[in-house]
């Protein structure tokens, strides 16, 4: 099985490079590359016990592939196939597929790094591959977006750098378990990287206008398991101490109703799905040991929403609200908000249940009202008007990418079928009432705005560093 886990990482690489040799077949090349990801993670689940390779044992630089890694390893397979079936007809050239193949490549060796130094590298292949794909239009708008992501996912491995040489100057050893010993800063710097390279807390505010100027399958691919590449080594750190989960745990509080606060307020649709992007992954990071399925079931979720808001007449919900949607698009965007408000019968209602279970006390609160928020959020969605003779204009290959998207919140309920209570089935239901209400009688009526002046680049930087003075100040704490 090692030898099999070096010619998986491989392969999106060589397939990636191969394009570029046989253009004609760049399509079915990339959705190959999809598709060995996929049968990779389902050999993942079937293990008993993870697998480990040490490439350099003396430096502690070793890779990890075990059933977390697998729920975000098929994340990447299905997104990544998705998003390549749904540009199958459309103008996008050799280049844009080798781009996607590369950024999937280097996902995948992110979700089993377990040192600083390869997952550095995994992050920054990924980072120069997503910025080509942003940028991937090549107007003067895309361009700007793109720069401005790769200014501060510069800027955030800088941090996580001098992190990663303070743990092998304690240890001469890159192994997160390094952690533990090392001098408080290291932790903090190694922290700031990972949460602005994630997009969370306030670190994440250059998500949302990165995700939602991107062409629709880039936001997709970003929103659905990009910025995961970052947490899973967070959700990893957590696990070495329990003063190293204890802070995960927080930034995951804070970043769920941070991201839901906007997101209720939003009135751009690709805005609102973007600040969702961020509180869901305070979902993830709230609950280390279970984050893995919750990741799974929030990339499957927002790329079909990014898809399928790409095919709406509009990105205002207050137009949408008097211009009828065709009912054909508003079924899957129903399913899909019904999944990530955690409605019985799809898997977003399993991985909020399941995630419960291993909530603090002290956290239970803060997270329940999150979930109400969630639910507030996505009524925008659900309570559209739609009309079964209004035609619908969508990309030759909308339909299956949305099929395979959606199909995967109804297979995924199997993960966690404790998850149908009684009480847990009814906890459900009165978040999703209660959420419903205060959007009819209450958000619906008012008009609040959110500034964005927090998002400018020349406050992000302020806003990092305010981040990272947090950051000396909890693991100084504790």
């Amino acid at each position: 099985m090692n030898q099999i886990t070096i010619v998986w990482v491989a392969i999106p690489f060589l397939l990636g490079f191969t394009i570029f040799l046989v253009p004609r077949i760049n399509r079915h090349l990339a959705l190959w590359g999809a598709l060995a990801s996929a049968a990779y993670s389902a050999q993942l689940f079937l293990e008993s016990s993870p697998i480990k390779l040490n490439l350099l044992d003396n430096f502690g630089v070793r890779l990890v592939a075990d059933q977390l890694s697998a729920y975000f390893i098929l994340t990447n397979a299905i997104v990544t196939a998705a998003v390549i079936i749904y540009c199958w007809r459309s103008d996008k050239t050799y280049f844009f597929y080798a781009q996607t193949l590369i950024i999937h490549g280097s996902l995948n060796a992110a979700f089993i790094c377990a040192d600083f130094i390869s997952l550095y590298v995994a992050l920054e292949v990924s980072g120069i591959a997503a910025f080509l794909l942003i940028a991937y239009s090549r107007s003067d708008r895309s361009i700007w977006v793109g720069l401005r992501y790769l200014f501060i996912s510069n800027i955030a491995m800088l941090f996580y750098l001098v992190g990663a040489a303070l743990v092998y100057e304690k240890h001469h050893s890159f192994n997160f378990a390094g952690l533990v010993d090392s001098p408080p800063e290291a932790l903090a710097l190694i922290f700031i990287g990972l949460l602005i390279k994630g997009g969370i807390f306030v670190s994440g505010l250059w998500l949302p206008l990165t995700h939602s100027e991107s062409e629709t399958p880039v936001s997709a691919l970003l929103s659905g398991v990009v910025v995961k590449a970052s947490v899973l080594p967070l959700l990893r750190c957590a696990f070495i101490s329990e003063d190293i989960e204890n802070i995960v745990r927080i930034f995951g509080v804070g970043t769920a109703l941070m991201g839901v606060s906007y997101a209720i307020f939003e009135k751009d649709t690709k805005r609102m799905l973007a600040f969702h992007t961020i509180s869901q992954l305070g979902f993830i990071l709230a609950a280390p040991a279970v984050g893995g399925f919750y990741a799974m079931t929030h990339g499957l979720v927002k790329s079909s929403l990014f898809l399928m808001a790409g095919s709406l007449p509009s990105r205002n919900f207050k137009e949408l609200k008097y211009q009828p949607i065709s009912t054909k698009i508003w079924i899957p965007l129903l399913i899909s908000s019904l999944s990530i408000s955690g409605f019985p019968l799809l898997a977003g209602f399993g991985s909020k249940a399941l995630t419960t279970t291993y909530l603090l006390d002290w956290q239970e609160i803060l997270m329940n009202i999150a979930g109400v928020g969630t639910t507030i959020s996505f009524a925008k969605f659900i309570f559209l008007p739609h009309n079964q003779e209004v035609e619908i204009k969508t990309k030759p290959g909308f339909w299956m990418a949305v099929i395979l998207l959606i199909s995967g919140l109804f297979v995924g309920n199997i993960v966690y079928l404790e998850a149908y209570s009684s009480d847990k089935i009814v906890k459900a239901l009165i978040t999703i009432a209660i959420g419903w209400l205060i959007y009819h009688f209450v958000i619906k009526k008012g008009t609040v705005y959110i500034p964005r002046v927090f998002e400018k680049i020349e406050h992000l930087v302020g806003v990092m560093s305010l981040t990272l003075i947090l950051l000396f100040w909890m693991v100084f704490a504790w």
